[in-house]
């Protein structure tokens, strides 16, 4: 048995982004385009007509301020209200393997390692590009990895920290020597824009983690404890799936439009729902798994936490800290990345764990659809 080290991790982030001034304008053109098209059947009473957005809404209600994207005129369109993201050639490299390997390259980097070292690559991920064959396999193949092994798996918000315990499971048991948990996140695209209520939740990014064996390199940090939930709700959901075409009444292949039967396939989610039950099975979880671990708050100098809602965060560490906590304690990235699923406590461990000492301890904590959680507590080396 050989102990799991996250030796490294890595960021890649989209050039273009969206400030919430950006948003909320063309969102709020998109409103009264809406409302004077269909001006008779909302004076009829068979519509209701749409409300506004503001800048001060969305970041009242999430903390968020911008976030990065993939591509950017097509989202702010009116017309269109999605990014453009153009279908490749099978003989290129897709783009969700492309941004994946870039943030494994940025850790391998940071790590001093190459692909070589390496012998597994997990794609975890909330929005995967396609059934098969695996992300993970041509992430591995753009690499220039010609052993090891690569597959995907999806647990929403949480994919990363089931991903990171299933990489250590793997290396404790001497089946890698190294393994690169990638998270890349293009959730611009599961988003419905035209939506009031979720048009600024997310962002796209990719992250990475290198896991390695102990004895294999130096520095880092050491898994300490990990732990995984689920618990089913339907609070958020993503219908989209390949059964979708069956679903039809027609022969009909076309592209999807807004306004067609099929706009429920997007991102949908009770929000209050969803804060009045996630935020209490997360922060017992998170308790009770530093109680078997023998850690009192005290001991705890930092909470990485999955980045959805600044409310959430300040929240759930309070209850994990016994008192008022945000800042250092509980670092936030959502306010430049917005929700970026399963990479956002990621992208929070890496912008904000170099300034820890030896022998600080803290966790990464992800939660989302599912229900979903994982707690990774951690001990830098």
């Amino acid at each position: 048995m050989s102990a799991a080290i996250i030796r490294a991790t890595g960021l890649w982030t989209p050039p273009y982004s969206i400030s919430n001034e950006e948003l909320v304008t063309a969102f709020n053109a998109y409103v009264e385009h809406y409302n004077t098209q269909h001006a008779a059947e909302i004076a009829r009473g068979e519509l209701e007509p749409l409300q506004p957005s503001s800048v001060e809404f969305v970041e009242k209600a999430s903390g968020i301020r911008s976030r990065y994207v993939v591509e950017k005129d097509g989202i702010l369109d009116v017309k269109r209200m999605m990014p453009n993201i153009p279908a490749r050639p099978n003989d290129e490299v897709a783009i969700l393997a492309e941004i994946g390997a870039n943030a494994a390259r940025d850790a391998l980097e940071r790590a001093g390692k190459t692909p070589a070292d390496v012998d597994g690559i997990i794609v975890a991920a909330s929005n995967l590009q396609r059934a098969y064959p695996a992300v993970a396999i041509e992430v591995q193949m753009a690499l220039g990895m010609e052993h090891g092994f690569g597959f995907d798996m999806n647990v929403a918000c949480s994919s990363a920290t089931f991903g990171m315990q299933a990489a250590a499971d793997m290396i404790a048991a001497g089946n890698a020597r190294a393994i690169l948990v990638v998270s890349p996140e293009i959730t611009s695209a599961h988003l419905n824009w035209r939506d009031r209520d979720s048009h600024f939740i997310f962002g796209d990014v990719a992250t990475a983690i290198l896991l390695e064996r102990d004895e294999l390199g130096e520095g880092g940090w050491k898994i300490i404890g990990s732990r995984l939930k689920t618990q089913f709700s339907n609070n958020i959901r993503n219908n989209f799936g390949f059964l979708n075409r069956t679903e039809r009444a027609t022969g009909d292949n076309g592209p999807l439009q807004n306004g067609s039967p099929m706009d429920d396939k997007l991102f949908v989610q009770e929000g209050r729902k969803v804060f009045k039950e996630v935020v209490p099975m997360v922060s017992e979880m998170i308790r009770e798994h530093m109680d078997d671990l023998g850690l009192e708050p005290d001991e705890m100098k930092r909470v990485w936490l999955h980045q959805a809602n600044i409310n959430m965060n300040l929240m759930i560490a309070k209850k994990v800290f016994g008192r008022e906590a945000g800042g250092e304690d509980a670092p936030t990235i959502l306010d430049e990345f917005a929700n970026t699923s399963s990479a956002g406590s990621i992208i929070a461990f890496h912008r904000h764990s170099e300034d820890l000492r030896a022998g600080d301890k803290g966790v990464i904590c992800s939660f989302g659809a599912g229900y979903s959680a994982g707690t990774v507590f951690v001990e830098k080396l």
